[in-house]
Protein backbone atom coordinates (compact mmCIF):
# COMPACT_ATOMS: atom_id res chain seq x y z
CA UNK A 1 0.00 0.00 0.00
CA UNK A 2 1.24 3.06 -1.33
CA UNK A 3 2.31 5.84 1.76
CA UNK A 4 1.90 9.30 2.32
CA UNK A 5 3.73 11.27 5.08
CA UNK A 6 0.73 13.22 6.62
CA UNK A 7 -3.15 12.36 7.48
CA UNK A 8 -4.73 13.28 3.92
CA UNK A 9 -8.34 14.46 4.63
CA UNK A 10 -9.92 13.00 1.23
CA UNK A 11 -11.63 10.45 3.32
CA UNK A 12 -14.02 12.78 5.01
CA UNK A 13 -16.51 10.41 6.77
CA UNK A 14 -13.07 9.40 8.34
CA UNK A 15 -12.29 12.89 9.14
CA UNK A 16 -15.73 13.72 10.81
CA UNK A 17 -15.14 10.90 13.38
CA UNK A 18 -18.10 9.16 13.82
CA UNK A 19 -16.66 8.88 17.69
CA UNK A 20 -19.58 6.53 19.64
CA UNK A 21 -18.34 6.30 22.91
CA UNK A 22 -14.88 6.58 21.65
CA UNK A 23 -13.40 8.14 24.32
CA UNK A 24 -9.85 7.76 25.87
CA UNK A 25 -9.17 10.08 28.84
CA UNK A 26 -11.71 9.64 31.61
CA UNK A 27 -12.30 13.49 32.82
CA UNK A 28 -11.31 17.05 32.95
CA UNK A 29 -11.08 19.60 35.58
CA UNK A 30 -14.00 22.20 35.97
CA UNK A 31 -14.97 23.88 38.57
CA UNK A 32 -18.38 23.87 38.77
CA UNK A 33 -20.19 23.00 42.19
CA UNK A 34 -22.83 20.05 42.99
CA UNK A 35 -26.78 20.25 41.48
CA UNK A 36 -29.38 17.95 42.30
CA UNK A 37 -30.54 15.97 38.99
CA UNK A 38 -32.94 17.36 37.08
CA UNK A 39 -36.66 15.43 37.31
CA UNK A 40 -37.60 13.03 34.41
CA UNK A 41 -39.60 14.52 31.68
CA UNK A 42 -42.95 14.61 32.22
CA UNK A 43 -43.52 13.34 28.53
CA UNK A 44 -41.41 10.53 27.19
CA UNK A 45 -39.51 11.32 24.00
CA UNK A 46 -40.07 8.05 22.67
CA UNK A 47 -43.70 8.36 22.52
CA UNK A 48 -45.05 8.54 18.73
CA UNK A 49 -45.27 12.47 18.23
CA UNK A 50 -47.38 12.87 15.19
CA UNK A 51 -47.15 15.85 12.53
CA UNK A 52 -50.60 16.92 13.64
CA UNK A 53 -50.52 17.76 17.52
CA UNK A 54 -51.63 21.30 17.45
CA UNK A 55 -48.48 22.18 19.83
CA UNK A 56 -46.09 21.72 16.98
CA UNK A 57 -48.16 22.92 14.19
CA UNK A 58 -45.94 26.15 14.33
CA UNK A 59 -42.86 24.46 13.88
CA UNK A 60 -43.81 22.05 10.91
CA UNK A 61 -45.55 25.21 9.14
CA UNK A 62 -42.40 27.53 9.78
CA UNK A 63 -40.95 29.22 6.59
CA UNK A 64 -37.22 28.20 5.83
CA UNK A 65 -35.14 31.35 4.31
CA UNK A 66 -32.69 29.82 1.95
CA UNK A 67 -29.40 32.10 1.79
CA UNK A 68 -26.66 31.45 -0.20
CA UNK A 69 -23.49 30.57 1.98
CA UNK A 70 -20.62 30.05 -0.85
CA UNK A 71 -19.94 27.86 -3.98
CA UNK A 72 -23.21 26.83 -4.73
CA UNK A 73 -24.44 25.62 -1.11
CA UNK A 74 -27.54 27.11 0.77
CA UNK A 75 -27.85 27.37 4.17
CA UNK A 76 -31.08 28.70 6.69
CA UNK A 77 -31.80 27.88 10.01
CA UNK A 78 -35.10 25.84 11.84
CA UNK A 79 -36.78 26.14 15.15
CA UNK A 80 -37.49 23.33 17.44
CA UNK A 81 -38.87 23.13 20.41
CA UNK A 82 -36.22 22.76 23.62
CA UNK A 83 -38.65 20.14 25.32
CA UNK A 84 -41.44 18.10 23.22
CA UNK A 85 -43.37 18.04 25.93
CA UNK A 86 -43.74 21.48 26.35
CA UNK A 87 -43.80 22.34 22.41
CA UNK A 88 -45.07 26.35 23.52
CA UNK A 89 -42.20 27.11 26.02
CA UNK A 90 -38.15 27.93 24.89
CA UNK A 91 -37.07 27.12 21.95
CA UNK A 92 -33.98 26.29 20.16
CA UNK A 93 -32.48 26.82 16.77
CA UNK A 94 -31.29 24.13 14.06
CA UNK A 95 -28.13 25.09 11.16
CA UNK A 96 -28.82 23.91 8.29
CA UNK A 97 -26.90 23.40 4.96
CA UNK A 98 -28.09 21.79 1.67
CA UNK A 99 -26.32 21.04 -1.75
CA UNK A 100 -29.29 21.54 -4.62
CA UNK A 101 -29.27 18.43 -6.65
CA UNK A 102 -27.00 18.98 -10.08
CA UNK A 103 -29.44 17.88 -12.14
CA UNK A 104 -33.11 18.93 -11.75
CA UNK A 105 -33.84 16.88 -14.61
CA UNK A 106 -33.40 13.66 -12.48
CA UNK A 107 -34.30 15.44 -8.79
CA UNK A 108 -35.97 13.21 -6.28
CA UNK A 109 -36.10 15.24 -3.27
CA UNK A 110 -33.47 15.90 -0.37
CA UNK A 111 -30.80 13.21 1.11
CA UNK A 112 -30.37 14.02 4.65
CA UNK A 113 -26.89 13.22 5.58
CA UNK A 114 -25.01 12.70 9.10
CA UNK A 115 -21.84 11.54 9.70
CA UNK A 116 -22.58 10.16 13.64
CA UNK A 117 -20.88 11.61 16.84
CA UNK A 118 -22.63 12.18 18.56
CA UNK A 119 -20.94 15.61 18.05
CA UNK A 120 -20.64 15.33 14.39
CA UNK A 121 -21.46 18.24 12.49
CA UNK A 122 -23.97 17.12 9.39
CA UNK A 123 -23.48 20.86 8.13
CA UNK A 124 -19.65 20.01 7.59
CA UNK A 125 -20.38 16.65 6.43
CA UNK A 126 -22.84 18.11 3.56
CA UNK A 127 -20.66 20.52 2.78
CA UNK A 128 -18.06 17.86 1.71
CA UNK A 129 -20.78 16.07 -0.20
CA UNK A 130 -18.88 16.29 -3.21
CA UNK A 131 -15.95 13.80 -1.58
CA UNK A 132 -18.47 11.54 1.18
CA UNK A 133 -21.41 10.68 -1.58
CA UNK A 134 -20.90 9.38 -5.56
CA UNK A 135 -22.09 11.21 -8.67
CA UNK A 136 -25.61 9.83 -9.10
CA UNK A 137 -26.60 10.82 -5.67
CA UNK A 138 -25.26 14.50 -6.59
CA UNK A 139 -27.28 14.73 -9.17
CA UNK A 140 -30.52 12.89 -7.64
CA UNK A 141 -30.65 15.10 -4.09
CA UNK A 142 -30.27 18.27 -2.75
CA UNK A 143 -27.64 17.17 -0.15
CA UNK A 144 -28.74 18.20 3.46
CA UNK A 145 -26.84 18.79 6.18
CA UNK A 146 -28.52 19.75 9.93
CA UNK A 147 -26.50 20.55 12.79
CA UNK A 148 -28.00 18.45 15.72
CA UNK A 149 -29.20 19.95 18.59
CA UNK A 150 -25.98 20.64 20.76
CA UNK A 151 -23.99 20.47 18.10
CA UNK A 152 -21.96 22.99 16.34
CA UNK A 153 -23.79 26.09 15.01
CA UNK A 154 -26.96 24.72 16.12
CA UNK A 155 -27.98 25.78 19.85
CA UNK A 156 -24.54 24.00 21.37
CA UNK A 157 -24.08 22.50 24.66
CA UNK A 158 -21.38 24.28 26.13
CA UNK A 159 -19.04 22.99 28.92
CA UNK A 160 -15.27 23.31 29.49
CA UNK A 161 -13.03 26.38 28.51
CA UNK A 162 -10.53 25.07 26.34
CA UNK A 163 -7.67 24.62 29.04
CA UNK A 164 -10.45 22.40 30.90
CA UNK A 165 -10.89 20.11 27.80
CA UNK A 166 -7.03 20.27 27.46
CA UNK A 167 -6.61 18.82 30.96
CA UNK A 168 -9.83 16.22 30.20
CA UNK A 169 -8.12 14.86 27.38
CA UNK A 170 -4.91 14.19 28.88
CA UNK A 171 -5.88 12.69 31.80
CA UNK A 172 -4.36 8.71 32.28
CA UNK A 173 -6.70 7.19 30.46
CA UNK A 174 -5.36 3.73 32.56
CA UNK A 175 -5.22 5.20 36.29
CA UNK A 176 -4.06 2.47 38.74
CA UNK A 177 -2.45 4.54 41.42
CA UNK A 178 -4.80 5.77 44.10
CA UNK A 179 -3.77 9.40 43.75
CA UNK A 180 -4.58 8.98 39.89
CA UNK A 181 -7.90 7.50 40.49
CA UNK A 182 -8.86 10.17 42.87
CA UNK A 183 -7.79 12.45 40.12
CA UNK A 184 -10.10 11.02 37.58
CA UNK A 185 -13.13 10.95 40.07
CA UNK A 186 -12.75 14.99 40.73
CA UNK A 187 -12.82 15.79 37.10
CA UNK A 188 -15.37 12.97 35.64
CA UNK A 189 -17.66 14.60 38.40
CA UNK A 190 -17.30 17.97 36.96
CA UNK A 191 -17.66 17.42 33.78
CA UNK A 192 -21.34 17.17 33.69
CA UNK A 193 -21.24 19.68 36.45
CA UNK A 194 -20.21 22.24 34.03
CA UNK A 195 -22.56 21.30 31.51
CA UNK A 196 -25.27 21.79 33.86
CA UNK A 197 -23.78 25.02 35.02
CA UNK A 198 -23.16 26.62 31.65
CA UNK A 199 -26.21 25.19 29.51
CA UNK A 200 -28.98 24.56 32.04
CA UNK A 201 -31.90 24.16 29.64
CA UNK A 202 -30.09 21.94 26.96
CA UNK A 203 -28.53 19.96 29.37
CA UNK A 204 -31.70 17.36 29.78
CA UNK A 205 -32.82 17.85 26.30
CA UNK A 206 -30.13 17.21 23.96
CA UNK A 207 -30.57 12.93 23.41
CA UNK A 208 -30.91 11.09 20.49
CA UNK A 209 -35.14 11.11 20.56
CA UNK A 210 -34.88 14.93 20.55
CA UNK A 211 -32.66 14.62 17.51
CA UNK A 212 -35.45 12.09 15.63
CA UNK A 213 -38.07 14.07 16.61
CA UNK A 214 -36.16 17.38 14.73
CA UNK A 215 -35.23 15.64 12.09
CA UNK A 216 -39.21 14.84 11.27
CA UNK A 217 -39.75 18.75 11.47
CA UNK A 218 -36.61 19.29 9.04
CA UNK A 219 -38.41 16.87 6.44
CA UNK A 220 -41.60 18.92 6.58
CA UNK A 221 -39.41 21.79 5.82
CA UNK A 222 -37.81 20.37 2.68
CA UNK A 223 -41.26 19.29 1.65
CA UNK A 224 -40.72 15.53 1.75
CA UNK A 225 -43.74 13.78 2.52
CA UNK A 226 -40.92 10.61 3.04
CA UNK A 227 -37.44 11.26 4.69
CA UNK A 228 -34.41 9.69 2.52
CA UNK A 229 -31.32 9.63 4.77
CA UNK A 230 -27.87 7.90 5.06
CA UNK A 231 -26.71 8.08 8.09
CA UNK A 232 -23.25 6.74 9.76
CA UNK A 233 -22.08 5.25 12.74
CA UNK A 234 -24.14 6.80 15.66
CA UNK A 235 -26.02 7.92 12.59
CA UNK A 236 -27.24 4.87 12.56
CA UNK A 237 -29.17 5.29 16.13
CA UNK A 238 -30.69 8.07 15.30
CA UNK A 239 -32.07 6.41 11.56
CA UNK A 240 -33.29 3.98 13.41
CA UNK A 241 -35.24 5.97 16.32
CA UNK A 242 -36.65 7.99 13.72
CA UNK A 243 -38.02 4.89 11.72
CA UNK A 244 -39.30 3.76 15.17
CA UNK A 245 -40.86 6.93 16.08
CA UNK A 246 -42.09 7.68 12.93
CA UNK A 247 -42.38 4.07 10.24
CA UNK A 248 -44.42 6.04 7.55
CA UNK A 249 -42.41 8.78 6.70
CA UNK A 250 -39.11 6.55 6.25
CA UNK A 251 -38.39 7.16 2.45
CA UNK A 252 -34.93 5.18 1.25
CA UNK A 253 -32.68 4.46 4.95
CA UNK A 254 -29.19 3.65 4.40
CA UNK A 255 -27.86 2.74 8.23
CA UNK A 256 -23.88 2.25 7.53
CA UNK A 257 -21.57 1.02 10.66
CA UNK A 258 -24.50 -0.28 12.56
CA UNK A 259 -25.35 0.27 16.51
CA UNK A 260 -27.01 -2.44 18.23
CA UNK A 261 -29.95 -0.20 20.29
CA UNK A 262 -30.23 -3.20 22.62
CA UNK A 263 -26.42 -2.73 24.15
CA UNK A 264 -25.93 -0.92 27.44
CA UNK A 265 -23.03 2.20 27.36
CA UNK A 266 -20.87 -0.58 28.77
CA UNK A 267 -21.46 -3.47 26.02
CA UNK A 268 -20.73 -0.81 23.54
CA UNK A 269 -17.95 0.41 25.10
CA UNK A 270 -16.67 -2.91 25.33
CA UNK A 271 -17.33 -4.04 22.01
CA UNK A 272 -15.07 -1.09 20.65
CA UNK A 273 -12.45 -1.81 23.22
CA UNK A 274 -11.97 -5.37 21.58
CA UNK A 275 -12.42 -3.12 17.88
CA UNK A 276 -9.99 -1.29 18.14
CA UNK A 277 -7.51 -3.92 19.39
CA UNK A 278 -8.32 -6.03 16.78
CA UNK A 279 -7.47 -3.18 13.99
CA UNK A 280 -4.30 -2.73 15.41
CA UNK A 281 -3.41 -6.17 15.23
CA UNK A 282 -4.20 -5.48 11.38
CA UNK A 283 -2.85 -2.68 11.01
CA UNK A 284 0.48 -4.31 12.30
CA UNK A 285 -0.06 -7.33 10.20
CA UNK A 286 -0.11 -4.66 6.76
CA UNK A 287 3.10 -2.87 8.81
CA UNK A 288 4.99 -6.01 8.82
CA UNK A 289 4.98 -6.57 4.95
CA UNK A 290 6.59 -3.05 4.41
CA UNK A 291 9.82 -1.99 4.69
CA UNK A 292 11.19 -0.40 8.24
CA UNK A 293 7.77 -1.34 9.82
CA UNK A 294 8.18 0.61 13.07
CA UNK A 295 6.21 -1.98 14.95
CA UNK A 296 8.31 -4.90 13.26
CA UNK A 297 7.64 -8.10 11.18
CA UNK A 298 5.63 -9.92 13.86
CA UNK A 299 2.72 -8.38 14.64
CA UNK A 300 1.67 -9.74 17.88
CA UNK A 301 4.96 -8.49 18.90
CA UNK A 302 4.26 -5.01 17.02
CA UNK A 303 0.92 -4.94 18.69
CA UNK A 304 2.69 -5.29 22.35
CA UNK A 305 5.51 -2.80 20.97
CA UNK A 306 2.41 -0.26 21.00
CA UNK A 307 1.74 -0.98 24.35
CA UNK A 308 4.83 -0.74 26.10
CA UNK A 309 4.60 2.73 24.64
CA UNK A 310 1.66 3.89 26.12
CA UNK A 311 2.52 2.14 29.25
CA UNK A 312 6.16 4.38 29.50
CA UNK A 313 4.07 7.49 27.97
CA UNK A 314 2.10 7.15 31.85
CA UNK A 315 5.31 7.76 33.77
CA UNK A 316 8.24 9.96 31.25
CA UNK A 317 5.69 11.70 28.42
CA UNK A 318 8.43 12.73 25.52
CA UNK A 319 8.75 15.80 23.30
CA UNK A 320 6.30 16.96 21.16
CA UNK A 321 5.26 19.94 20.00
CA UNK A 322 6.59 23.10 22.27
CA UNK A 323 5.81 23.43 25.51
CA UNK A 324 3.06 20.06 24.71
CA UNK A 325 5.27 16.99 25.63
CA UNK A 326 3.66 13.61 24.42
CA UNK A 327 1.42 11.98 26.73
CA UNK A 328 -0.27 8.39 27.40
CA UNK A 329 -3.61 10.04 26.84
CA UNK A 330 -3.18 11.72 23.51
CA UNK A 331 -0.94 8.65 22.14
CA UNK A 332 -3.76 6.32 23.00
CA UNK A 333 -6.33 8.53 21.16
CA UNK A 334 -3.92 9.15 18.28
CA UNK A 335 -3.89 5.90 17.76
CA UNK A 336 -7.39 5.25 17.85
CA UNK A 337 -7.97 7.79 15.50
CA UNK A 338 -5.42 6.25 13.38
CA UNK A 339 -7.27 2.90 13.13
CA UNK A 340 -10.66 4.76 11.72
CA UNK A 341 -9.23 4.07 8.34
CA UNK A 342 -7.05 1.38 6.62
CA UNK A 343 -5.99 4.10 4.00
CA UNK A 344 -4.29 7.50 5.20
CA UNK A 345 -5.04 6.65 8.93
CA UNK A 346 -2.60 3.68 8.46
CA UNK A 347 -0.41 5.67 6.69
CA UNK A 348 -0.48 8.28 9.19
CA UNK A 349 0.07 6.04 11.74
CA UNK A 350 3.03 4.71 10.71
CA UNK A 351 5.27 7.66 9.97
CA UNK A 352 3.94 8.45 13.60
CA UNK A 353 5.08 5.63 15.42
CA UNK A 354 8.66 5.79 13.41
CA UNK A 355 9.36 9.16 14.84
CA UNK A 356 8.14 8.23 18.22
CA UNK A 357 10.72 5.34 18.72
CA UNK A 358 13.21 7.87 17.85
CA UNK A 359 11.90 10.28 21.18
CA UNK A 360 9.97 12.58 18.86
CA UNK A 361 6.21 12.65 19.66
CA UNK A 362 5.00 15.82 17.24
CA UNK A 363 3.32 13.01 14.90
CA UNK A 364 1.02 10.92 17.17
CA UNK A 365 0.40 13.90 19.29
CA UNK A 366 -0.82 15.20 15.75
CA UNK A 367 -3.26 12.52 15.24
CA UNK A 368 -4.66 13.09 18.98
CA UNK A 369 -5.22 16.58 17.96
CA UNK A 370 -7.07 15.71 14.49
CA UNK A 371 -8.97 13.29 16.49
CA UNK A 372 -10.28 15.91 19.01
CA UNK A 373 -10.20 19.20 16.52
CA UNK A 374 -7.30 20.92 18.58
CA UNK A 375 -6.04 23.48 16.44
CA UNK A 376 -2.35 24.10 17.18
CA UNK A 377 -3.26 27.88 19.21
CA UNK A 378 -4.55 25.74 21.64
CA UNK A 379 -8.65 25.89 20.69
CA UNK A 380 -10.96 23.78 19.67
CA UNK A 381 -12.64 23.80 16.30
CA UNK A 382 -16.18 22.66 17.87
CA UNK A 383 -17.98 21.48 21.37
CA UNK A 384 -17.82 17.90 19.67
CA UNK A 385 -16.08 16.21 23.04
CA UNK A 386 -18.97 18.26 25.04
CA UNK A 387 -21.64 16.63 22.56
CA UNK A 388 -20.09 13.62 22.48
CA UNK A 389 -20.84 13.23 26.65
CA UNK A 390 -23.92 15.37 26.74
CA UNK A 391 -25.57 12.90 24.71
CA UNK A 392 -23.67 9.27 25.33
CA UNK A 393 -24.75 10.22 29.18
CA UNK A 394 -28.35 10.71 28.82
CA UNK A 395 -29.24 8.15 26.03
CA UNK A 396 -28.83 5.12 28.20
CA UNK A 397 -29.22 4.75 31.72
CA UNK A 398 -26.34 2.63 33.17
CA UNK A 399 -23.60 4.39 34.59
CA UNK A 400 -20.76 3.17 37.10
CA UNK A 401 -19.16 4.02 40.18
CA UNK A 402 -15.56 4.41 40.31
CA UNK A 403 -14.92 0.88 42.15
CA UNK A 404 -17.51 -0.82 38.93
CA UNK A 405 -15.16 0.76 36.42
CA UNK A 406 -12.25 -0.48 37.82
CA UNK A 407 -13.55 -3.98 37.58
CA UNK A 408 -14.06 -3.45 34.33
CA UNK A 409 -11.35 -1.94 33.27
CA UNK A 410 -9.32 -4.79 34.59
CA UNK A 411 -11.76 -7.26 33.16
CA UNK A 412 -11.62 -5.78 29.42
CA UNK A 413 -8.15 -5.53 29.59
CA UNK A 414 -7.85 -9.32 29.42
CA UNK A 415 -9.84 -9.20 25.61
CA UNK A 416 -8.35 -5.62 24.97
CA UNK A 417 -5.61 -5.00 26.85
CA UNK A 418 -4.36 -1.71 24.38
CA UNK A 419 -7.67 0.23 24.66
CA UNK A 420 -9.74 -1.84 27.38
CA UNK A 421 -8.55 0.29 30.34
CA UNK A 422 -8.88 3.40 28.74
CA UNK A 423 -12.50 2.71 26.81
CA UNK A 424 -14.07 1.65 30.15
CA UNK A 425 -12.82 4.75 32.52
CA UNK A 426 -13.72 7.06 29.74
CA UNK A 427 -17.97 6.24 30.94
CA UNK A 428 -17.28 7.94 34.47
CA UNK A 429 -18.12 11.20 33.89
CA UNK A 430 -21.88 9.53 33.01
CA UNK A 431 -21.79 8.19 36.87
CA UNK A 432 -21.90 11.92 37.99
CA UNK A 433 -24.01 13.07 34.91
CA UNK A 434 -26.62 15.58 36.86
CA UNK A 435 -29.71 14.68 34.34
CA UNK A 436 -31.50 11.96 33.74
CA UNK A 437 -31.30 8.90 31.23
CA UNK A 438 -34.00 9.36 28.51
CA UNK A 439 -33.98 6.30 26.65
CA UNK A 440 -32.95 2.71 27.09
CA UNK A 441 -31.13 0.12 25.58
CA UNK A 442 -34.16 -1.55 23.51
CA UNK A 443 -35.27 -3.52 20.76
CA UNK A 444 -36.06 -1.12 17.81
CA UNK A 445 -38.40 -2.73 15.08
CA UNK A 446 -39.84 -0.08 13.54
CA UNK A 447 -42.66 -2.46 12.06
CA UNK A 448 -44.21 -0.44 8.97
CA UNK A 449 -41.29 0.99 7.33
CA UNK A 450 -40.17 0.19 3.68
CA UNK A 451 -36.78 -1.76 3.57
CA UNK A 452 -33.91 0.20 5.36
CA UNK A 453 -30.40 -1.20 4.37
CA UNK A 454 -28.01 -1.44 6.91
CA UNK A 455 -24.14 -1.95 6.09
CA UNK A 456 -21.11 -3.75 8.13
CA UNK A 457 -18.04 -3.71 7.72
CA UNK A 458 -16.09 -6.77 8.92
CA UNK A 459 -13.51 -5.33 10.33
CA UNK A 460 -14.73 -1.84 11.54
CA UNK A 461 -13.09 -0.84 15.62
CA UNK A 462 -16.20 1.94 16.11
CA UNK A 463 -18.81 -0.36 15.05
CA UNK A 464 -18.11 -3.54 15.17
CA UNK A 465 -19.97 -5.70 12.51
CA UNK A 466 -22.06 -7.64 14.62
CA UNK A 467 -23.81 -4.73 15.58
CA UNK A 468 -24.73 -4.28 12.13
CA UNK A 469 -25.97 -7.89 11.96
CA UNK A 470 -28.13 -7.56 14.56
CA UNK A 471 -29.55 -3.96 14.05
CA UNK A 472 -30.47 -5.68 10.27
CA UNK A 473 -32.04 -8.47 12.07
CA UNK A 474 -33.93 -6.41 15.06
CA UNK A 475 -35.81 -3.66 12.08
CA UNK A 476 -38.70 -5.59 10.61
CA UNK A 477 -37.73 -4.62 7.44
CA UNK A 478 -33.73 -4.44 7.85
CA UNK A 479 -31.89 -5.68 4.71
CA UNK A 480 -28.14 -6.28 5.83
CA UNK A 481 -25.06 -5.62 2.99
CA UNK A 482 -21.74 -6.81 4.23
CA UNK A 483 -18.26 -5.49 3.27
CA UNK A 484 -16.45 -9.31 3.40
CA UNK A 485 -12.52 -8.08 4.40
CA UNK A 486 -13.09 -4.76 5.25
CA UNK A 487 -11.48 -2.53 7.42
CA UNK A 488 -11.71 0.89 8.58
CA UNK A 489 -14.95 2.45 9.96
CA UNK A 490 -18.26 2.55 7.70
CA UNK A 491 -18.28 1.04 4.32
CA UNK A 492 -19.57 3.15 1.49
CA UNK A 493 -17.77 5.43 -0.40
CA UNK A 494 -14.39 3.62 1.59
CA UNK A 495 -13.47 1.21 -1.34
CA UNK A 496 -15.75 -1.29 -1.78
CA UNK A 497 -17.64 -1.18 -5.39
CA UNK A 498 -20.04 -3.38 -4.20
CA UNK A 499 -21.19 -1.42 -1.99
CA UNK A 500 -20.96 2.00 -3.67
CA UNK A 501 -23.34 0.36 -6.35
CA UNK A 502 -26.07 -1.04 -4.10
CA UNK A 503 -26.47 2.02 -2.08
CA UNK A 504 -26.50 4.67 -4.89
CA UNK A 505 -28.88 1.91 -6.47
CA UNK A 506 -30.88 2.02 -3.71
CA UNK A 507 -30.90 5.32 -3.16
CA UNK A 508 -31.29 6.39 -6.56
CA UNK A 509 -33.49 3.55 -8.30
CA UNK A 510 -35.14 1.84 -5.44
CA UNK A 511 -33.66 -1.29 -5.98
CA UNK A 512 -33.32 -3.33 -2.69
CA UNK A 513 -30.10 -5.22 -2.40
CA UNK A 514 -30.26 -8.90 -1.49
CA UNK A 515 -30.64 -9.19 2.21
CA UNK A 516 -26.97 -10.96 3.00
CA UNK A 517 -25.36 -9.27 0.08
CA UNK A 518 -21.46 -9.77 0.73
CA UNK A 519 -19.17 -7.56 -0.78
CA UNK A 520 -15.49 -7.47 -1.40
Amino acid sequence: MHRSGRLTQDNYSRRMKPRLFVVVAAAAVALAGCTSPDPQPTVSPTASPTQEDPALAQYYEQQLSWQPCGGKFECTEMTVPLTYDAPDGETITLDVLRVPASDPNKRLGSLVLNPGGPGGSGVDYARAARVVVKAPLLEAYDIVGFDPRGVGNSTPIECLTDRQLDRFLNVDPNPEADEDIAATVRVSQRFGQRCKSNSPDLTPNIGTPFVARDMDILRSLLGDERLNFLGKSYATFIGATYADLFPSRVGRFVLDGGIDPTLTTAELSRGQAIGFEKALLRFAEWCAGENDCPVGDDPPAGVQKVADLLADLEEDPIPAAPGRPLTAAQATSGVIGSLYSAEDGWQSLFYALESVFKGDGFGLQSLSDWLNERKPNGTYASNATEALYAVNCIDRPDRWDPEQTQQQAEEWSQEAPVFGAALAWGNLPCYYWPVPAVDEPRVITAPGTPPIVVVGTEYDPATPYQWSVDLAAQLEAGVLVSWTGGDGHTAYYQGSKCVDDAVDDFLVDGTVPENGLECT
